[in-house]
């Protein structure tokens, strides 16, 4: 080898060894539920110029959306995921009952017990409300379609079934019998349980099918933003459910992938200033006090309760209602 080839061999290698290729560029996945895709967009660019900014090198943040339970499901059966940012903590909990991909203490490695943002699940109703839809026993009424993504795959779906019933326990004196049977009512109205939140969004608005669509606040929100107000209204029920959304850093990945740090960092970000108000901008309602202050005009304030102070806590509601053969199979196998 010539003198001046071996020269420039030389200098590629020092360069190559004073800039590593993995120190320079990173890549991280976030699955995640499917009605926060918009959210995200938004998230990644910003924290990826803030990780640069500081000094860090460049990251890229790929997203992976789908039914929240299905999506669970797919990290639990190998998709390799960083980070997962979910709408309820069974789906997180899920990922440390199975091979302990998550830490056990998740809820304690973030503020607000690992949840950056709530969100509630709220009435998108046809152009002047033909059918005088205004409160939950609406949707039980004979002639109303009504459409919901399936409750056994969607988190989306599993808040509105919570809602339902916990308004209905509220309303009849914590009565589960006819809980049980005005839930019933309202599933049988519903003509077809699509996989997830947005599937159910594009069932109401682009095939036409039902009367009310009950999503997030946020996809309700989105629809009127992107189609107008023209052909839809959105209702807010008296009482509805607080849907939290908890994240997760996959350690079980980021170990092997030497991501943890980078992971972190970008959940944390979800809690920072500029994390809440993209966040609130996207119409989830941030934890930031001053930010929620900010935005205020966003999110009107509705009576809510959480599966924790009035339905008995996450293992509760899976045991009674989603397990197999449980309240849910019972509801829907006669519909």
């Amino acid at each position: 080898m010539s003198a001046s080839r071996f020269s420039c061999v030389f200098a590629a290698a020092l360069v190559l060894f004073a800039f590593p290729v993995s120190a320079q560029e990173l890549t991280l996945l976030n699955v995640s539920y499917d009605v926060s895709r918009e959210l995200y967009k938004d998230i990644n660019p910003a924290f990826a110029a803030q990780w640069q900014a500081a000094k860090k090198g460049k990251i890229t943040v790929n997203q992976s959306h789908g039914g929240s339970s299905k999506q669970a499901m797919s990290v639990a059966a190998g998709l390799e995921a960083d980070v997962v940012t979910m709408n309820q903590a069974p789906d997180i909990d899920i990922l440390v009952e199975r091979g302990g991909l998550v830490a056990a203490d998740w809820t304690k490695r973030f503020p607000y017990e690992a949840a950056p943002y709530t969100t509630i699940p709220v009435f998108l109703v046809r152009k002047s409300n033909p059918k005088g839809i205004k409160d939950w026993p609406d949707l039980a009424r004979p002639g109303v379609s009504v459409i919901v993504p399936n409750p056994k795959t969607s988190g989306n779906g599993r808040y509105t079934y919570l809602a339902a019933w916990g308004q209905a326990l509220q309303k009849n004196g914590n009565d589960a019998a006819k809980a049980k049977q005005f839930v019933a009512a309202l599933f049988r109205n519903v003509p077809v349980l699509d996989g997830g939140g947005r599937g159910a969004t594009t069932t109401f608005t682009q095939r036409g099918m039902g009367d009310v669509l009950v999503t997030f606040e946020n996809e309700a929100a989105l629809i009127a933003r992107e189609i107008g107000g023209d052909q839809f209204e959105l209702v807010y029920p008296p009482v509805t459910i607080e849907a939290v959304a908890p994240v997760a850093v996959v350690e079980s990945v980021t170990k092997r992938r030497g991501t943890q740090a980078a992971a972190t960092a970008y959940l944390n970000f979800l809690f920072s200033r500029a994390g809440q108000e993209i966040i609130a901008r996207h119409y989830f309602r941030p934890r930031d006090p001053v930010v929620l202050k900010q935005y205020a005009s966003r999110f009107p304030a509705v009576r809510t309760f959480t599966v924790e102070n009035a339905l008995g806590g996450w293992a509760n509601v899976q045991k009674t209602h989603f397990a197999d053969g449980a309240l849910y199979d019972q509801i829907t196998e006669r519909r």
